[in-house]
């Protein structure tokens, strides 16, 4: 069968969506394998969640003939947040079309490659943003030497990103433009960018670093959840509401198995709630591996959602990402936390229903991966968090 664009479009409708939809579900991290999806308090394009805290009121113990306790309902906090735009895009040239339309196992390859391509850079960017507060910052520059840029935190580049630069204020920086990492070096914390070598003077030190055009724009992540000094979160004031404050276990030190259960033992006695998911560091898991075999303890392992196998503790697994800030180690409980979503990964389509589109002015056709969610955690209070720990 010649290949041509129309089963093209059909393959990337009926073959490849379903595969991208479930590599990106079940296979970004161990994390959001275990999280929920749902389509759940979608409003339009916002997220309108009640979230239950605190105790029905209504409960009480009296004498045989007097007054029955007064009533008291739940208690609740909405949370309103809007709908992230997540987008993946591939390109195949016209040229490459033709020159595999007599030989439709040379195009499969095509497609099959560049769909490899849009998972691995979705993954990235996803796993990346669970981890965020939702600002889309990479990173910030420390300072420019010859055609490097030294950054404060190389973790979130890799090769082949697209970024902006932009002023602490977020305003985009002129004469410097949208640019792609070449080169991160992750040992010197520095990254390079195409184009022409910037200066100091045209990015100081202070420069925040985001994904192009992702500025303020990401699902609202781990970071948010966890920033004490961020006012809000979403929707609601912090300070008038204390329930939205985590668990905070600071300037840890060593690891030490009585510090992960203090930690617990606070989550549970601030909430009621009992956590099923560790995630940390790979110096901080070293770190704790290092403490539990000096104690001539030995781990568990166990097999989580989406095929990862990993270490726990008092059944409770233990998950390493390469995302997780330094010295940092989160406990939280999986079925707090929802990804609302208006639908599941979609191709964009025309009026005509292509998912393959040309590029105006380019032979080049482009398709267009896209999904509107946001993450929310309904019981702030039942997460906590360790920072400050040594690493090995």
């Amino acid at each position: 069968m010649a290949v041509n664009l129309t089963n093209a479009d059909s393959a990337l409708k009926s073959v490849y969506l379903d595969v991208i939809s479930e590599q990106l579900n079940s296979k970004v991290n161990p994390f959001l394998s275990a999280i929920e999806k749902s389509t759940n308090d979608v409003w339009g394009k916002e997220v309108k969640k009640l979230a239950v805290y605190g105790m029905n009121g209504g409960v009480g113990a009296g004498t045989e003939d007097g007054d029955l306790p007064m009533a008291s309902g739940n208690n609740y906090g909405q949370f309103v947040t809007t709908l992230k735009n997540l987008y993946g895009v591939i390109e195949i040239s016209d040229k490459a079309i033709r020159a595999s339309e007599n030989n439709s196992g040379a195009f499969v390859s095509l497609l099959t490659a560049e769909m490899e391509g849009l998972i691995k850079s979705s993954t990235f960017n996803f796993g990346r943003m669970l981890f965020g507060d939702g600002s889309g910052i990479l990173s910030k520059v420390d300072s420019i030497y010859e055609d490097m840029i030294i950054v404060s935190n190389p973790q979130n580049f890799i090769e082949g990103m697209i970024i902006d630069f932009r002023s602490p204020d977020g305003q985009l920086l002129s004469g410097v433009g949208t640019r792609k990492v070449t080169k991160v070096n992750r040992g010197l914390n520095t990254i390079n960018i195409s184009g022409v070598p910037v200066t100091e003077t045209q990015v100081p030190e202070g420069t925040i670093i985001t994904v192009q055009g992702s500025y303020q724009n990401e699902i609202t992540g781990l970071g948010a959840l966890f920033d004490m000094e961020r006012p809000t979160l979403y929707g609601l004031n912090r300070q008038e509401n204390t329930w939205l404050t985590p668990f905070v276990y600071e300037d840890c030190g060593v690891l030490t198995e009585n510090v992960i259960q203090t930690v617990l033992d606070g989550i549970e006695e601030n909430s009621g709630s009992q956590v099923n998911f560790i995630m940390c560091s790979w110096g901080v898991r070293r770190a704790l591996q290092n403490e539990f075999s000096s104690n001539r303890r030995l781990f568990d392992t166990m097999e989580l959602a989406g095929g990862y196998k990993t270490i726990s503790y008092n059944g409770i697994p233990i998950v390493a990402d390469r995302f997780c800030p330094t010295g940092t180690m989160y406990l939280l409980n999986t079925d707090d936390f929802m990804l609302h979503q208006l639908c599941d990964w979609q191709w964009l389509t025309g009026d005509d229903g292509r998912v393959l589109k040309q590029v105006p002015g380019k032979p080049v056709y482009s398709a267009t991966l896209v999904k509107y969610a946001d993450l929310i955690c309904s019981r702030p209070n039942g997460q906590g968090i360790i920072t400050g720990i040594d690493e090995m």
